[in-house]
């Protein structure tokens, strides 16, 4: 299975618990290390978004917070606070399925891992591929939210 299929996996079950389906893999090389989805809901936590769970649990199981080598692959452009935090773990690559228009800083309001004044290495990338599955995965969630009877799963 591809980090973006176990992301949207990962997104789904997020969908299924209330919470904004956003999941997150995280990858070193060809190994999984960890998955995760937004928990923001379960644990009355504003970081707990699928990507900073997923840095975390990485850092833990690899036993660095330098995470390089690892590949994160998540639903939705990271916000400020997930690409600053990708920027700060030194992570090596992020792939993001659907861009965040409001919030997105991998490019879409602004291009955090690029700043120069953070000593970036993060790369991003879109997968267009994967794009409108992601999409359609948030658009489930807020058409639930506005009409709870409606069943988008």
């Amino acid at each position: 299975m591809s980090g973006m299929e176990i992301a949207l996996q990962e997104g789904r079950a997020a969908l299924e618990e209330g919470e904004i389906p956003v999941g997150a893999a995280l990858f070193l090389g060809e190994r999984l290390i960890c998955s995760g989805h937004n928990r923001r809901e379960q644990l009355h936590d504003p970081t707990a978004h699928a990507e900073l769970l997923c840095l975390r649990e990485g850092g833990r199981i690899l036993g660095d917070w330098r995470l390089t080598d690892c590949t994160l692959y998540v639903t939705l452009e990271p916000c400020p606070m997930c690409a600053g935090a990708m920027v700060m773990s030194r992570l090596g690559n992020c792939v993001f399925g659907t861009g965040d228009p409001e919030v997105g800083c991998c490019g879409s309001v602004y291009d955090l891992p690029a700043d120069p004044a953070l000593h970036g290495r993060t790369r991003w990338q879109q997968d267009r591929e994967n794009e409108e599955a992601c999409r359609d995965l948030l658009q489930a969630f807020f058409r639930r939210k506005r009409d709870p009877k409606t069943d988008s799963r």
